[in-house]
């Protein structure tokens, strides 16, 4: 079980800071003293990955278009007063299949990072649509290698087995950082908005 933030820095030229964690809220990030410790890291240049939802569409004082895109407009702010570039990405799709088709489980919220991504003029990555894709590319049982299914017995940290559809098994986590790597070369060739290679990543 890992997040693809954990395989970033072997597909892009930059070293990688990756302070994401399970459970984050845009607010828990905050409560927890992260955002700050992304921050005092941050210098002139980096490049700033930013993706939530998948929590924060939990929480009511975190609604798609209240608390959870002002607090994103704010991280955008935060870093682009440190010089840096932020980019911010749609969460990460849920592996819920009707029949041949993949059920969307976030509401509004990737809808409310376009948005944003418009309205304050920084690049997006759209991990939304390429996980549906993923998914469906791959189909309703092959699709479960890239998340945490395991049988009975298969692994020693579920010995009854499990079967999730929102956190990935490696081979998920890698297929993304695959991707995002891919989608920030395209930003900086298409747009020129991306720092020069060498500087630091933060996701």
């Amino acid at each position: 079980m890992t997040g693809w933030g954990s395989f970033i820095e072997q597909v892009v030229e930059a070293p990688v800071r990756n302070l994401a964690f399970g459970g984050a809220t845009t607010q828990s990030f905050i409560d927890a003293g992260s955002w700050q410790a992304v921050l005092d890291g941050v210098a002139a240049d980096d490049v700033v990955l930013i993706q939530f939802g998948h929590n924060d569409q939990k929480d009511p004082a975190l609604d798609s278009r209240g608390g959870y895109s002002d607090r994103l407009r704010g991280f955008v702010a935060d870093v682009r007063a440190r010089g840096a570039q932020p980019v911010l990405c749609t969460s990460t799709e849920r592996r819920w299949f009707e029949g041949d088709r993949v059920t969307p489980t976030h509401g509004d919220y990737p809808n409310a990072v376009r948005d944003l991504a418009r309205e304050v003029d920084v690049p997006l990555i759209d991990l939304t649509a390429f996980t549906t894709w993923m998914y469906e590319d791959a189909g309703p049982v092959a699709s479960k290698d890239l998340l945490c299914h395991f049988a009975p017995g298969e692994n020693a940290h579920w010995p009854e087995g499990l079967a999730d559809d929102t956190h990935f098994h490696e081979r998920g986590a890698r297929r993304i950082a695959a991707y995002v790597g891919w989608m920030l070369r395209g930003i900086e060739r298409r747009d020129g908005d991306l720092p020069a290679r060498g500087s630091q990543l933060v996701s």
